[in-house]
């Protein structure tokens, strides 16, 4: 039990880190994925983010 109050926090840092990444890739603000610790919204936004239309390829840029 001890370990996993030790690989926590690590795992959410992670996660955190991950969706800071994808988000800035995307045209977003990386702080939109502290949204990831929120229940219920999480899963809102993610969809949200998944079907909106994303701030880089309205610019015209293209994804690598």
């Amino acid at each position: 039990m001890e370990l996993f109050f030790i690989l926590l926090p690590a795992y959410i840092l992670f996660c955190l880190w991950l969706g800071n990444r994808i988000l800035q890739k995307a045209g977003f603000d990386g702080r939109w994925a502290l949204v990831l610790l929120v229940p219920v919204v999480n899963i809102i936004m993610i969809w949200v983010f998944a079907f909106g239309s994303w701030p880089n390829l309205r610019s015209g840029a293209k994804l690598e």
